[in-house]
């Protein structure tokens, strides 16, 4: 293709708009696992009904709706500060979202979604978890066990439609067995690893209810090589493309 049919192609994609952020000016703040996360939902072009569960800020089901014009966006944030947040920055950058303050093991729809994404609270419950309230929210699996999660997405997932979220790697072979028992299956997964000789610290899944796939293991992300951020995750934050505003609301 030529220069400036990539370049075309790029621009209508919505990779060369920056998205403006707002967090809380302490606590809780969105980290890398929520670009990497935005990435790969990316690579599957996504389209039609769209929910984001545990939105927090919103970032993951907004850089989706920017880069993905054919996406209806929804979300389900149970906490209120971040619903803010969230609110806040889709009108700052001009994306249309529905967001529904409830809890999602809750959450009741008439006409089920095309995609559920969703970077979830995955640290596990025996972790030391903080006093913070806002970080107890984003961060650990208590608020949104793996079964009760599971179990509701399947419900409100058209058939033969796609899961895709990321999750703590070393639980992975759990992640299977609560997605079997809701005749869910991965089809697609990439492991991110902070270093070349690091054990990964991210997974990204995409499954599908009702699919009989074989289950595609993606090549590695390596976020750093040696002291250097690798090329790959550069391409990550250049095509995210966030600018962070830390403030109260």
């Amino acid at each position: 293709m030529p220069l400036f049919g990539i370049i075309a192609k790029l621009y209508l994609k919505g990779s060369f708009f920056p998205m403006t952020l707002y967090q809380p000016e302490s606590g809780y703040a969105y980290n890398s696992d929520s670009l990497f996360l935005y990435d790969f939902i990316d690579s599957f072009n996504p389209r039609g009904r769209v929910l984001d569960v545990g939105a927090g800020c919103g970032i993951v089901g907004l850089l989706v709706a920017r880069d993905n014009k054919k996406v209806t966006l929804e979300a389900v944030e149970k906490y209120a500060p971040f619903v803010a947040y969230a609110k806040k920055n889709a009108q700052e950058n001009e994306i249309e979202y529905k967001l529904h303050e409830e809890n999602f093991l809750e959450f009741e729809v008439q006409e089920k979604y095309d995609y559920i994404i969703s970077n979830p609270p995955f640290y596990p419950e025996g972790v030391r978890q903080s006093e913070d309230e806002m970080l107890r929210s984003a961060r650990y699996n208590t608020n949104l066990p793996l079964d009760a999660f599971f179990k509701q997405v399947s419900r409100l997932l058209k058939p033969h439609s796609h899961f895709i979220f990321c999750y703590d790697p070393s639980v992975f072979a759990e992640i299977c067995v609560a997605l079997k028992k809701v005749k869910m299956r991965v089809v697609d997964v990439q492991f991110v690893h902070p270093g070349e000789k690091k054990n990964a610290s991210l997974v990204l899944i995409h499954a599908r209810n009702g699919s009989k796939s074989m289950m595609q293991t993606h090549p590695p992300v390596i976020v750093m090589q040696g002291l250097e951020t690798s090329a790959e995750a550069k391409k990550v934050y250049e095509k995210s493309n966030t600018q962070s505003i830390k403030c109260q609301l």
